[in-house]
């Protein structure tokens, strides 16, 4: 198709004037709208990454598991301290608020809690400082949760692991704002009105004085 030399520099000019709209807008390119995952949260493009979690304390410990379903069957007498009923993520402290929420790392593996119990008793005097669900460490260890005996099988007789622990919320409740400390020290009873100082994290890209 042709176009008479007048329509040409119209149409020059029209582009020219579209092309500095959007320069002055700040438009660079055109990406491709975020997918919907099916999950009732948007995914993101790598270049705007999601704001990171808060860390209020890390640290590690021995972890072992537990299944309270008030059967009976795992030696429980009730529902969980927190009144809710056993469920999957729901971690027993013996010393953090309850409904402290935060995440352990296993072997690469992530997987997020509250605190929704007390204990475990004895063996956090021995350095054991949280009871995972029985589900998450089956899914932590790779063995099967059995629902008969409410243990976990395939692990070889595994009942502790090396975990490390992330809080990103502390509960508002009675308890320890601080690392774990055992169940016989009646911190889990009394109100920490002072909750440990988030630990500092270097940032790759932050501005040197």
């Amino acid at each position: 198709m042709r176009f008479s030399a007048a329509l040409r520099h119209r149409l020059l000019a029209a582009t020219l004037l579209s092309a500095s709209v959007l320069t002055s807008a700040g438009v660079v390119s055109a990406l491709p709208a975020a997918a919907d995952t099916g999950t009732g949260t948007t995914a993101t493009s790598a270049t705007a990454p999601a704001a990171a979690e808060p860390v209020l304390l890390k640290g590690s410990t021995k972890a072992s598991y537990f299944w309270d379903d008030s059967s009976g069957r795992a030696g429980d007498t009730g529902l969980p301290a927190s009144g809710k009923p056993m469920q999957k993520g729901m971690i027993a402290s013996p010393s953090w608020p309850l409904f402290t929420e935060g995440y352990v790392l296993y072997n690469g593996k992530k997987a997020k809690f509250f605190v929704g119990d007390r204990g475990p008793g004895v063996p956090s005097s021995s350095g054991v400082m949280i009871d995972l669900d029985a589900k998450t460490f089956a899914d932590l260890t790779g063995g099967s949760f059995n629902s008969d005996t409410l243990g976990v099988d395939g692990v070889d007789g595994q009942g502790h692991i090396k975990v490390e622990y992330v809080i990103t919320k502390w509960g508002d409740g009675v308890g320890k704002k601080n690392y774990p400390v055992a169940f016989s020290s009646g911190a889990w009873k009394l109100m920490d009105h002072n909750p440990a100082t988030p630990p500092q994290t270097a940032l790759a890209d932050a501005p040197r004085p």
